[in-house]
């Protein structure tokens, strides 16, 4: 009974003091506006407006209705602003997962220009270390996912963002400290210490020990950077990180980075999501944010996933 563009002319009216003034702010005829009134007292049996001379006055009826549409009408005009926003990709909900332990701290880097360059868009980050990050993007638990190897999937893209090579940590007493690199041999006698990953995860499985055949004396997990670098300083162990994530740590603690092999084993981190999501601005403002940030030299942190 009572519509919408009931209320838009009740609070016009008010607004303007005159059925000329509100028939003109809504783009309406005055006999128009007056016609959709009087319909809409008959339907509820009482007036709305009285009148005294040229001014309007509205009845106690009439200023239920007011009340109404000063309480309604700005949540309906919020309403269709954020979801014009969302139909034009430029406010939402971004869930990132984290495929990469010690990206956080680059992570950091991105997001705190993003917000500030979009104050409509909340961030979620999700840290499962043993988390599924392409089917959480495929179930649509997550809108973008960092990782550092990305999978061809039918409705997904993959971008990079930065290059970092895969290094031998070691304490600077360790004998491999003064190697220019080392061979997947000389791991067979040590203590490997990884982040609580499957090894099917792990690069310095998958891509230099397992090719040669190679496996550690003991192979170690522990949940945080910190922690971890800390057992390799005390000489407990040797870890496989980015160099970027050594260089950082070597300030406070006596860390030597190794190649591993004689190449080296370069990676990339990379940026995914649903192809059908590309047209969001907010998720290729986030994109265009990242690929801006350098590769980090100097940064440190948790995330979730491997390396």
């Amino acid at each position: 009974m009572i519509e919408r563009h009931h209320l838009s002319i009740l609070r016009e009216l008010a607004r303007q003091g005159s059925l000329t003034a509100a028939a003109t702010s809504l783009c309406l005829t005055q006999s128009a506006l007056t016609h959709s009134i009087r319909k809409l007292e008959e339907q509820i049996g009482t007036d709305l407006w009285r009148r005294e001379g040229r001014q309007l006055h509205p009845t106690a009826a009439g200023r239920e209705l007011m009340d109404l549409a000063t309480r309604v009408l700005p949540q309906f005009e919020d309403v269709e602003t954020r979801l014009a926003h969302l139909a034009r990709g430029l406010s939402g909900h971004l869930r990132i997962g984290m495929e990469c332990h010690p990206c956080y701290r680059w992570l950091l880097k991105v997001v705190d220009p993003y917000l500030k360059a979009w104050p409509d868009v909340d961030i979620d980050v999700r840290q499962r270390f043993q988390f599924g990050g392409v089917e959480a993007l495929l179930h649509y638990e997550i809108d973008l996912l960092v990782t550092p190897d990305p999978v061809t999937r039918a409705g997904l893209v993959f971008q990079p963002v930065f290059d970092y090579e895969q290094v031998l940590v070691v304490d600077s007493a360790h004998p491999y400290a003064q190697r220019a690199w080392i061979e997947p041999d000389d791991l067979s006698d040590q203590t490997l210490i990884s982040y609580p990953v499957d090894t099917s995860r792990l690069d310095i499985f998958q891509l230099f020990l397992r090719p040669a055949g190679v496996s550690p004396r003991r192979h170690q997990t522990i949940e945080t950077t910190d922690i971890l670098l800390q057992m390799v300083a005390c000489g407990r162990g040797v870890a496989a990180l980015p160099r970027w994530l050594v260089e950082e740590y070597r300030a406070h603690l006596p860390l030597c980075a190794v190649r591993l092999g004689a190449t080296g084993l370069a990676k990339q981190i990379h940026l995914g999501w649903r192809h059908s999501d590309t047209a969001r601005s907010y998720l290729q403002g986030f994109i265009s944010q990242a690929r801006s940030i350098e590769a980090p030299a100097a940064a440190a942190g948790d995330a979730s996933g491997a390396t």
